[in-house]
């Protein structure tokens, strides 16, 4: 990043890590897809790359210890619960934006996607939440606050 993106950029280089990750409907419903206490971070590089990972701590540990040996609940309970992906970024200070250009992701059809976020600065917070996302027959937004830590 350069110039002009760069100073747009500035407010957001760092690391953040994840206060809360909330899921609203439209009847005012809520929803914690990664628990009550979900762990994350959130970097964005002043190269202009961004990373995320989110997590819930709750998920329980595989039976063994390789990875790749895990039994069909426990790999469905450790993708639902773990958001990882990676790319470049960009903003728009028009429509109060960051778009990350999604480049790899444990969930494939992100990859070559851009995943559109509105964003509000406050103190040492940042709130990142999305438009109307379609989960199942429901409409839902997500709402997650990030806290500055580097």
């Amino acid at each position: 990043m350069e110039g002009a993106d760069m100073d747009k950029a500035t407010p957001f280089i760092g690391a953040w890590k994840l206060v809360s990750f909330i899921m609203h409907g439209r009847q005012g419903e809520t929803a914690h897809l990664l628990g009550e206490d979900p762990q994350g971070l959130i970097v964005y590089h002043e190269c202009g790359y961004m990373s995320a990972q989110l997590a819930n701590p709750s998920v329980p540990k595989f039976a063994d210890d390789n990875q790749w040996l895990g039994a069909p609940e426990e790999i469905k309970a450790a993708f639902e619960g773990f958001v990882s992906y990676y790319g470049t970024y960009s903003i728009s200070e028009e429509s109060k934006t960051v778009t990350h250009h999604v480049e790899v992701s444990l969930f494939p059809n992100w990859v070559g996607q851009d995943q559109v976020r509105f964003y509000d600065f406050s103190g040492n917070r940042l709130t990142l939440s999305t438009g109307s996302l379609r989960i199942g027959d429901q409409e839902w937004s997500a709402v997650l606050v990030w806290e500055r830590i580097g």
